[in-house]
């Protein structure tokens, strides 16, 4: 049960809205292809990627299980360096919902197929579902098959086109000529046969042009099933193995040495000759198996017995069983090829994200990742035992891990451990981790708002340090400069100083004074953003100079700065996307507005429902998943991500820092 060759491979994740059935669906196919051994599903929402395989007619089919959840978004985003193919399945009954949006704006850099599915519920039309598809994705979604006129069955547009056949809507004429037309404009020569000389196209002739298109996105094939019926399921398992692209035709990943504005982007070899260039892409902690990291092979193979370098780490790891996972069944095997999904286990070593080698000419390799949201809900959580602590922080550890938009800090000024996810339940699932599998006891409370501090004034301040107490004393002076910086820039530093006034084995010292100061705030205890920092000038003792002098002078020469430069308190915003109901449009309006936000933009991207755009401080989100979900009776989806930082009120300001005070 091992692939030969890459060019049998075929990877594919699942991705769409909560409630579109890609576990029912994955199941199907798997019945459908004669695999029997994925277990038993799990009720109710997928909380993680499931892999599992299937064989083909002679393909070796990978199929990766995401979470629809938006609140296990990044579970579901970070199957994607993985794959070639993102498989997004829309809900029939349902039309184009926010998931879907999400994933297909995710997946831009893969090759992407749409699978309508539930298309045997009652009411359900197509045509208008395929005409919503192409308004809001473009011409480029083009079906393949089109569902029969009886309901039960589906009609091939493109291997062996039936133009006799009679499908539900449209016809089997149409459809094939739009998708040769569409495959064909990316090659003049076919072009010119087809149209000059009127020769027909086979699929082979089209297989070269048609990966072409899917890799330039330009097409997006959608093809129509019933995993619940079992309707289109072998014409589906017909497109993956012949046209989901292997991954020698699929975008290449972009893999990086180095890091920062010194990376540079490297070439990577499907050759299982060449050295092994893996990549660990997810991570779970089993009670039973430990710790399994599931990786994707993207140069050389991997055997059992082989000795692999996790990233920079300089100690190799032996590769001493090595996994397929069936859903939730491990099946060993003995060899890995490039493009092979597998999984080795009990290596702590091993986290998300880390890339694996076996030679030294790979290291400082890193692979670069989706783009995550970026988590904003938070919540502070305390141990009820002290002895728990550091199982706390170890729990936690893990969950990171499996979970790249799961953020874990300490807020300084509450003295707690904060965790950030993207929404309410995504915090309570966690919550339910610590509680089953660490049997951990915990109580939480809102955590303290990351406000910042910034300056609106450039200005000046020379602080000198001295201290005489007997023998050698301590002196230092430092004149510097603050200037403000675009919001976002982060802080600066740059020395001016001449002529020997500050030594140059006491910058450091400055510096270090600086980024304390930097760190702790000026105006109420918050972290200064968007600063650019000159020295300009100082002074030195021969004798009584030193380091811990400098650190202090450069530490209160800052703030002096930064209060004389009309430093401003910044609160984090937050921008909101709402798909609601127009009869609920007024009252949730009302409520943004009654958190101090505002609506920035709305659209009417199908009937009925109103798109909202609208910003608001992360102080006022508390309750706010709950009060919308009340407003809107459960019928409304929401993305909240973070939306930069803005001025506080004069009264929230001079609040502020009174408390600090």
């Amino acid at each position: 049960m091992t692939p030969n060759s890459v060019l049998d491979i075929r990877n594919l994740c699942l991705l769409g809205h909560a409630g579109s059935g890609k576990t029912t669906l994955l199941r199907a196919l798997l019945t459908a292809a004669g695999v029997t051994e994925l277990g038993e599903a799990a009720a109710g929402h997928t909380l993680a990627a499931t892999l599992a395989h299937l064989e083909w007619a002679g393909h070796w089919i990978n199929l990766l299980d995401t979470p629809g959840l938006p609140d296990l978004t990044g579970r579901a985003l970070a199957t994607l360096p993985a794959v070639e193919t993102a498989l997004i399945v829309v809900n029939a009954t349902a039309g184009v919902e926010s998931g879907t949006r999400r994933m297909m704006k995710a997946a831009e850099g893969k090759c992407r197929m749409i699978v309508v599915n539930k298309i045997d519920a009652d009411g359900v039309d197509c045509a208008a579902l395929l005409s919503e598809l192409g308004t809001v994705f473009g011409r480029e979604c083009l079906p393949l098959n089109l569902p029969g006129a009886d309901g039960k069955s589906v009609v091939d547009c493109f291997f062996a086109p039936d133009t006799t056949a009679t499908p539900a809507f449209s016809s089997v004429s149409a459809a094939h000529e739009a998708i040769i037309d569409q495959v064909i404009e990316l090659d003049e020569a076919l072009m010119a046969r087809y149209l000059e000389q009127g020769e027909a196209l086979d699929p082979d002739q089209l297989h070269a042009p048609f990966e072409a298109a899917l890799r330039e996105g330009h097409l997006i094939p959608v093809c129509f099933v019933s995993a619940h019926r079992g309707t289109g399921l072998r014409e589906l398992l017909d497109v993956l193995g012949k046209l989901a692209p292997d991954p020698t035709e699929g975008n290449p990943p972009q893999f990086l040495k180095g890091e920062g504005s010194t990376a540079k982007a490297v070439a990577v070899k499907l050759d299982p000759d060449a050295h092994v260039l893996a990549h660990v892409f997810q991570i779970s902690n089993d009670p039973y198996r430990g710790k399994i990291a599931l990786f994707r092979v993207h140069q050389g193979k991997i055997t059992q017995g082989a000795s692999l370098f996790a990233g920079d780490g300089r100690k190799p790891f032996k590769v001493a069983h090595l996994f397929r996972l069936q859903g939730g069944s491990t099946l060993e095997t003995r060899l890995a090829v490039p493009g092979d999904l597998c999984a080795v286990s009990r290596i702590d070593e091993l986290h998300y994200d880390v890339v694996l080698h076996d030679s030294h000419d790979e290291d400082f390799f890193h692979l670069v990742p989706p783009a995550y949201p970026q988590p904003v809900f938070g919540l502070a959580l305390i141990a009820k035992k002290a002895a728990d602590e550091q199982r706390l922080a170890e729990a936690l550890t893990r969950l990171t891990d499996e979970d790249p938009c799961l953020e874990v800090g300490y807020d300084t000024r509450g003295r707690r451990t904060v965790v950030r996810g993207l929404g309410e339940q995504h915090l309570k699932l966690v919550l339910e981790e610590l509680s089953r599998r660490w049997n951990l006891e915990l109580d939480t409370a809102p955590p303290s708002i990351p406000y910042r501090e910034t300056i609106t004034a450039t200005a000046q301040a020379r602080y000198r340090h001295k201290k005489q107490s007997g023998g050698a004393g301590q002196f230092g002076e430092v004149a510097l400069r603050v200037e403000s910086l675009p919001r976002g820039a982060g802080l600066e530093l740059a020395d001016e100083v001449k002529g020997g006034a500050i030594p140059v084995q006491f910058m450091p010292a400055v510096e270090k004074g600086v980024r304390q100061a930097v760190a702790e705030g000026a105006l109420a205890g918050y972290p200064i953003h968007d600063l650019r920092v000159v020295v300009t000038d100082g002074k030195h003792h021969p004798v009584d100079s030193n380091e811990i002098s400098f650190v202090t002078a450069g530490r209160h020469a800052l703030i002096e700065a930064v209060l004389a430069a009309h430093p401003q308190i910044l609160e984090p915003m937050l921008a909101i996307q709402l798909r609601v109901a127009d009869e609920h449009f007024g009252n949730v309006s009302a409520e943004i507005a009654g958190r101090r936000g505002r609506v920035t933009a709305t659209d009417s991207p199908e009937g009925g429902w109103t798109l909202i755009s609208a910003t608001m401080p992360m102080a006022e989100l508390d309750g706010f998943e709950a009060r919308l979900k009340s407003l809107c009776a459960g019928e409304s989806d929401f993305v909240i991500e973070a939306g930069g930082y803005e001025p506080v009120s004069a009264e929230t300001q001079a609040r502020l820092v009174n408390e600090q005070r």
